[in-house]
């Protein structure tokens, strides 16, 4: 199923879109919100699709609707996992004359999510080096620690797509702050919905593109991470519990702006689209501060 989160009437209501019309949306009535029916699960889930089947639920047409994150308010941080393509590690490395290092860990903060349609404001005066990266994102379904690779799969609720837009200069600068550089107010798009765990059989067989004014720039495939889905989920829980509703973004490949030559950066006025396939695409609008 495709789960999604919208507002009409000013109020952020669940939907499912309908598997055999994906021009409708179904409201999964009842719920307060995402986190309620990660929370309840498979039971949750198996109502969802009694009430789809049905043809009794409340349905509106998913174009006149205004998508939210599909987790506005995931538990705690989204957590990130950085260079884990080999491709990308390599151009890192190569732009900063090392040799590629492991992936690394950090967070960015919920408030730097945003719909999956919205527009980013960018400020010069705090970051005129904005940054794409597209990613597949983990969504949590259960809670965990000291996950066995073999069992982490049992923990995905479902999939994502994110763009972890960063601001090198201030993720390079203070002595490095991967958390500041990725945590920009309203500049992390996610959605558009979550596609549950059991409609993707294998997370490590999806291409990831990024095009910037349908330019592409970035064009891989999750096959080709360092670390996949359940070794991620593995080495992020040692020590650590992973809770319902929490957000894994699991890396992006090369063909990032900053490593380019020369360097390319977001500007007024670019459209960035942000697609994994068989889970959907982010379309954003890079707009001024300040200006609509």
């Amino acid at each position: 199923m495709k789960l999604l989160t919208f507002r009409v009437d000013g109020e952020a209501r669940v939907g499912v879109v309908r598997p055999d019309d994906a021009s409708q949306v179904v409201e999964v009535a009842g719920a307060r919100d995402m986190l309620s029916v990660i929370d309840a699960g498979d039971e949750a889930l198996d109502s969802i699709r009694q009430a789809v089947s049905s043809g009794r639920a409340h349905t509106h047409e998913l174009s006149s609707l205004q998508l939210l994150p599909p987790i506005p308010q995931p538990r705690g941080n989204v957590i990130a996992i950085g260079r884990n393509y080999e491709k990308h590690a390599a151009e890192t490395a190569r732009l900063e004359g090392r040799e590629p290092s492991p992936p690394t860990i950090f967070t960015k903060a919920i408030t730097s999510l945003t719909e999956p349609y919205a527009d980013i404001a960018i400020d010069p005066s705090i970051s005129d080096k904005i940054d794409w990266e597209v990613e597949l994102a983990i969504v949590i379904g259960k809670a965990g620690a000291n996950v066995k690779r073999q069992d982490a799969r049992e923990l995905v609720f479902g999939y994502t797509v994110l763009n972890d837009v960063t601001a090198r200069d201030i993720q390079s600068g203070w002595g490095g702050q991967y958390f500041k550089g990725k945590s920009l107010d309203r500049t992390c798009p996610t959605g558009p919905w979550i596609v549950t765990a059991d409609e993707l059989a294998d997370p490590q067989s999806l291409g990831l593109s990024l095009r910037i004014n349908g330019e592409v720039k970035q064009d891989g495939n999750t096959r080709d991470m360092i670390y996949a889905v359940d070794a991620v989920i593995e080495w992020v829980s040692k020590g650590m519990t992973l809770l319902p509703g929490s957000i894994i973004a699991t890396g992006t490949p090369d063909g990032v702006g900053f490593a380019r030559t020369p360097p390319e950066f977001l500007r007024p006025g670019d459209v960035m689209e942000t697609e994994v396939e068989r889970l959907g695409m982010l379309r954003n609008r890079i707009v001024a501060a300040g200006r609509d």
